[in-house]
């Protein structure tokens, strides 16, 4: 492995070439110096009162002023690193939050402020490029949700035995349509940072669970709230119900026939939901979070993003996805609760 080149060391190690090369120069100056005082003295004696002047006169003192002279180079090599340190810090505690950080330079020496301006121009030129993308995003969605809702009434009109099986799929390509725009939303509200509202996650799961339950009585299977616990958070009623929806939909695609899909709010910020099949294992569920993965718990039926979009809906409102293989249960855990509900 390469060893890290560091200013700060070739600095120290500069101070020390110069400091020792000029002590040498200086023994060296008077000892020539003290070969003419001595001249008249025997050779051995010169020598030795010129070595005890050079100890007495010469290395002492440049011993001793070398204490205070390399404490305080230490320090003004480390107060002129010290903003790099702090800018440092500032970008490693910024991490994953909103977008719009630059490095503030205003502290900073004019060595450096080369590379921070170039630093700050391109974390200005990946937030407009994310920006183009989403409104890209944004805008295609919208300009699908028309022609899918004319061809929709043309389906219901469409006596023909694929009829259900076409307008299955349609109403699926709208749910991806409208998660599409939802995600643009939260981005949006992330990069405006707009207020957020308060958000029972106990209404949530109830609504959520009233409206998924006909389709899943449908399918011979049960789905069952409890735990009614009464915590809130700080987000978006649509988002959280559309990330709990999908672990709902993917709860009922591994769930056998007569299985039972259970949902609870709480302890805490959290809502769980159980299903029937095998478990998903944390390493596999990092896999699936990544968009374009697919396994059991994805969707196949192209009704959305699966556990990405999931994902994506906890890291905007400081939660996260988790799994417990042996309970075959996914949850989604929220980092903050508001008590006042």
């Amino acid at each position: 492995m390469t060893r890290r080149r560091s200013v700060a060391r070739r600095l120290k190690r500069g101070l020390a070439a110069v400091g020792l090369v000029g002590t040498l120069l200086l023994l060296i100056t008077v000892g020539f110096f003290y070969s003419f005082v001595f001249s008249q003295m025997k050779p051995d004696a010169a020598i030795a009162r010129a070595f005890r002047e050079m100890m007495e006169h010469v290395a002492l003192p440049v011993a001793v002023l070398m204490i205070p002279v390399t404490i305080v180079a230490l320090s003004v090599i480390r107060e002129a690193f010290k903003p790099l340190a702090d800018a440092a810090a500032k970008i490693e505690a910024a991490h994953g939050q909103d977008r719009g950080f630059r490095i503030d330079d205003t502290q900073m020496p004019a060595e450096a402020l080369p590379f921070t301006t170039a630093v700050n121009d391109l974390l200005a030129r990946a937030d407009d490029a994310a920006r183009r993308h989403e409104a890209f995003a944004a805008d295609v969605a919208h300009e699908l949700r028309t022609p899918l809702s004319l061809l929709s009434l043309e389906l219901d009109r469409l006596e023909h035995p694929n009829a259900p099986r076409l307008q299955s799929d349609v109403a699926s390509m709208r749910r991806l349509i409208e998660q599409l725009m939802l995600l643009a939303q939260i981005d949006a509200d992330s990069i405006a940072q707009s207020p957020l509202a308060c958000v029972s996650l106990a209404d949530t799961a109830r609504e959520v669970v009233a409206n998924s339950a006909p389709a899943i009585i449908a399918e011979g299977k049960t789905i069952e709230l409890s735990g009614l616990a009464t915590p809130s958070v700080l987000g978006r009623q649509e988002a959280i119900a559309a990330a709990l929806r999908n672990l709902v939909e993917n709860a009922v695609r591994v769930t056998p026939p007569g299985g039972i899909i259970a949902v609870f709010v709480g302890p805490g910020a959290e809502i769980r939901v159980r299903d029937g099949g095998p478990g998903l294992e944390p390493e596999v569920l990092q896999q699936l979070v990544q968009r374009h993965r697919r396994a059991d718990h994805a969707s196949r039926t192209g009704a959305g993003l699966g556990l990405a979009i999931v994902d994506r809906i906890m890291s905007a409102y400081g939660g996260h996805l988790a799994t417990a293989p042996g309970l075959r249960e996914l949850q989604l855990q929220f980092s903050e609760v508001d008590a006042r509900i």
